[in-house]
């Protein structure tokens, strides 16, 4: 539940998204694309995005990638149970009765807007929807991280 801290950020715009810093550009509706940039480098079979999809009225949908005890999103690797519980607790911080699911979702949908609004309540945009191509920008602050655990 990243909240950009830049002065009159609007995700509407563009040009003011994509001059985000990288972590702050895919925590803020990019996470998808990292997410698949991470499956395409590091994916295995036991490897599943998440999305937390919060109830109807919250704001916070994220996408990350799990497997075992193990989540990676633009923070780096975190223990999933910890993950999960700064998550809600980040977000009740802000809005109060914070709630959401976790949902497994298919792979072929993170880059896929077509695909994804086939999900009730997910639309993900496609990397090339950005003010430039995302991927590239994925996979270049995707290398700043080692492998994942095993």
């Amino acid at each position: 539940m990243y909240q950009p801290r830049t002065p009159n950020y609007r995700k509407s715009d563009p040009v003011m998204r994509w001059s985000l810093p990288d972590r702050v550009f895919f925590a803020c509706g990019a996470c998808h694309i990292l997410a698949h940039a991470f499956l395409m480098r590091y994916g295995s079979d036991q490897m599943t995005p998440l999305w937390l999809h919060p109830h109807k009225g919250f704001t916070g949908n994220h996408i990350v990638i799990a497997w075992d005890d193990w989540i990676f999103d633009y923070h780096g690797y975190s223990h999933r149970q910890k993950f999960i519980d700064h998550c809600f607790r980040r977000a009740r911080q802000r809005w109060a009765n914070w709630d959401a699911e976790i949902k497994p979702i298919p792979r072929d949908v993170l880059i896929y807007e077509e695909k994804s609004r086939q999900i009730d309540g997910l639309w993900l945009r496609e990397p090339k929807q950005f003010l430039h191509d995302a991927l590239p920008r994925a996979e270049r602050l995707l290398a700043r991280f080692a492998p994942p655990p095993t």
